[in-house]
């Protein structure tokens, strides 16, 4: 979110907060991307802002409710208030159950495993339209065909996240083998709770493999889940990489060090395109 808009961000979550009857003296930052993520107090109630232009809010609302219905290890919305996205002074606002931090930090493959399995498992009982993860690609493509908007990116590195974005969208898409999926469920979209591990985060909910989901996840973890078609986890691996590369280098990212993050990346980018793959190996 724009340095510009934050403050207005938070004013509005506290204003609705206060007018839902919950006591907010204070709003501390907890995460800034696309969206300002602010733990309110004394309430302790999570809330998520975004710019009414840029935001799924509703989705992903509705997703969190019919999920955490189905059992799946999905953050809870706040109890105490109604179920709904509010909207105030061009922000909408959704208020979340606050979990504080529980150590382990470091989450055990086998449990990070266990918690995608039984959301990947609980999706499919749904009947939810989301978009085909290929259409996330495009986004990814555009930006890197947009000199204006990734002016830092050389010739040779803008042509290789081109072609690989392109080659292993159509090579993983025509697969098939999908299902409703997370999107994201990178650790930092993982939290270790007293209730175990959940996940946050529903807005990239989209269709795919679930080898998509797999390749956001540390590499350990894949081992303890079943029935992964590994020569394709390592395709999505490599997309997922050229992916999450190419925001690095879009002129208005916020990442923290994402530009050296970026540079990094295209090498082993490079790297794995080198490499054989799983069924080549041995």
């Amino acid at each position: 979110m724009r340095a510009s808009e934050v403050p207005r961000a938070v004013a509005a979550a506290r204003s609705i907060a206060s007018s839902l009857g919950l006591a907010v003296d204070d709003a501390i930052v907890l995460h800034d991307s696309n969206k300002l993520t602010l733990r309110l107090l004394p309430c302790d109630v999570l809330a998520r802002v975004a710019p009414v232009a840029h935001q799924v809010a509703r989705f992903e609302v509705d997703l969190a409710q019919r999920l955490a219905e189905a059992g799946c290890p999905v953050a809870a919305l706040e109890p105490r208030v109604e179920p709904r996205v509010h909207e105030r002074d061009g922000f909408v606002v959704t208020l979340w159950t606050y979990y504080a931090p529980v150590p382990p930090q470091q989450v055990p493959p086998a449990d990070y495993a266990g918690a995608l399995e039984r959301l990947h498992a609980g999706m499919r009982t749904l009947d939810v339209p989301a978009p085909h993860f290929t259409e996330r690609v495009e986004r990814a493509q555009r930006l890197v065909a947009d000199r204006d908007r990734t002016p830092a990116l050389a010739d040779a590195d803008r042509e290789l996240l081109d072609d690989t974005l392109r080659s292993l969208r159509r090579v993983i898409g025509e697969r098939g083998g999908e299902q409703l999926l997370h999107g994201e469920p990178h650790p930092g979209n993982v939290l270790t709770t007293e209730n175990g591990l959940l996940l946050i985060d529903l807005e990239t909910c989209c269709r795919g493999p679930v080898e998509f989901d797999l390749a956001h996840a540390p590499e350990e973890v894949a081992a303890h889940y079943p029935g992964v078609d590994h020569d394709l986890l390592h395709e999505c691996r490599i997309l997922v990489l050229a992916m999450i590369t190419a925001w690095r280098w879009d002129r208005d990212d916020r990442f923290p060090d994402g530009r050296r993050l970026g540079t990094e990346w295209l090498g082993r980018i490079r790297a794995a395109l080198a490499r054989p793959g799983p069924d080549t190996q041995g």
